[in-house]
């Protein structure tokens, strides 16, 4: 039996995060005039996401998502080709109006424990060096898009065999990074 098909860029192992990467650019699958984002930071966040908002390459089970620092985001070529798909999702994803692919993702909500980070698809960069997947979020989510639920197990045994370990919601560290900016709004904990 053939091995599960994850995401082109993680399918044939992880390429490792490049010491000392300090950004690149990120362009559409447009043939002319392509949309260019660039990025002045190192991503951080990298993971796999069955979740049925975030773009995929055609027969992708899953994206490959990571944040960077609002700051350090900016739309250098055919902004006018971009477009928000969801006005009303959390994550404000900016895809090209040609070819359909997700560019960034903004929260603009100041008071979400995002705000400040632009979701990002490093496989659209044709600089390597961004930081490595590190785990698999929101799996269950795939069978909302048509992933046959017998496979569950086989998916995740996949993650698991790329070093990907399965979540149904984010890792634990961005879980306990949400907790935390929840906690210091509420006057629970200081700083």
């Amino acid at each position: 039996m053939a091995a599960i098909s994850i995401h082109p860029s993680v399918d044939n192992g992880i390429r490792p995060t490049a010491k000392d990467f300090a950004g690149g650019t990120l362009v559409c699958k447009c043939a002319q005039n392509p949309v260019e984002v660039t990025v002045k930071s190192q991503s951080a966040h990298n993971h796999a996401c069955g979740c049925t908002k975030c773009w995929k390459p055609k027969g992708a089970l899953f994206s490959v998502v990571a944040v960077v620092p609002r700051d350090k985001l900016s739309v250098s070529k055919n902004a006018e080709k971009l477009a928000v798909v969801d006005t009303a999702a959390t994550i404000q994803r900016h895809a090209c109006k040609g070819c359909g692919v997700h560019l960034y993702g903004r929260v603009e909500k100041t008071g979400h424990p995002f705000h400040g980070l632009d979701f990002i698809h490093t496989e659209l960069s044709p600089q390597t060096g961004w930081s490595a997947p590190e785990f698999a979020a929101f799996v269950s989510s795939i069978i909302e898009a048509g992933a046959d639920p017998a496979q569950m197990g086989a998916v995740r045994a996949r993650l698991r065999s790329l070093g990907l370990e399965p979540y149904d919601c984010l890792s634990p560290a961005l879980m306990d990074y949400i907790a935390t900016h929840l906690a210091k709004a509420a006057g629970v904990l200081k700083g």
